[in-house]
């Protein structure tokens, strides 16, 4: 599918993000807590299945040529101490927790409390904003048809994976705005940003990232989904936030290993 102009797909999956999670806010409010927690379950098994189709990408016929076999396991492991080292020193975790609550307490001033998310569960609603806007900001933004999708955008080699990437993410958002509220709907921010930067990086790179170097960011993204999985989940509280300059580690890691080949 041809763009009218570079970004459009970016456009085409904010707008589905927003109306989505104004859906899920709308309805979500009827449902009991109940009903609630099994979505969210519901959720989290469904971003294990996401989070392993990403982390397949480790076994990249593309990656193992590049890097040689054995290799990407240890580029998926040292993306993940580097960047988690970078991104504990850094307290990224903290510092988007600290954004997020400042963003939800403006929100709060300006709209009634039912439209924030009131304390549900023995969560309070600043913990509901966090955890909505970081959950669906990381699975919006983690994954390949996020980095492909963008790119090819920018070369202008069409919108088509961004236009399905934007189905997938309007039912998700929906599905998150049911239980976490507002935060939903601010990680529309997060994948205007993010995207949106991708697709300049297209426009002004003229070429796409190698493929080996693709797949290492996608298995890195896809080992991040399943912190984000274990969260919703409830079974551990993985610090993902700081877990995100992996995804930056990766492509030198790989890059530097193929150099020394």
């Amino acid at each position: 599918m041809e763009a009218a102009f570079p970004g459009l797909g970016t456009v085409i999956n904010v707008v589905t993000v927003v109306v989505g999670a104004v859906v899920g806010m709308s309805v979500g409010h009827r449902f009991p807590a109940r009903t609630r927690a099994v979505v969210t379950d519901c959720l989290g098994l469904v971003t294990l299945l996401v989070a392993a189709l990403s982390a397949l990408e480790i076994t990249s016929s593309a990656l193992v040529q590049e890097v040689g076999p054995g290799v990407p396991m240890l580029i998926v492991l040292g993306s993940l101490l580097l960047g988690g080292i970078a991104g504990s020193v850094l307290r990224i975790e903290q510092r988007l927790e600290s954004l997020a609550g400042t963003v939800q307490a403006f929100v709060a001033r300006r709209v009634p409390a039912a439209d924030v998310g009131g304390t549900s569960g023995g969560i309070s609603p600043r913990e509901r904003f966090v955890e909505g806007w970081l959950t669906t900001s990381l699975l919006f933004c983690v994954g390949p048809l996020t980095i492909l999708g963008s790119l090819s955008d920018g070369l202008g080699r069409g919108i088509d994976q961004l236009v399905l990437k934007a189905t997938l993410d309007g039912f998700a958002a929906m599905a998150f705005a049911s239980t976490f509220g507002l935060g939903v709907l601010f990680s529309a921010v997060s994948v205007a940003v993010v995207q949106g930067s991708l697709t300049v990086v297209g426009v002004l790179l003229g070429t796409l990232l190698p493929e080996a170097h693709i797949a290492a960011l996608t298995a890195v993204g896809g080992l991040l989904l399943v912190g984000v999985a274990l969260r919703l989940l409830r079974l551990r509280d993985v610090p993902v936030g700081d877990l995100l300059p992996a995804l930056a580690v990766a492509p030198v890691l790989t890059w530097a290993v193929s150099s020394l080949g």
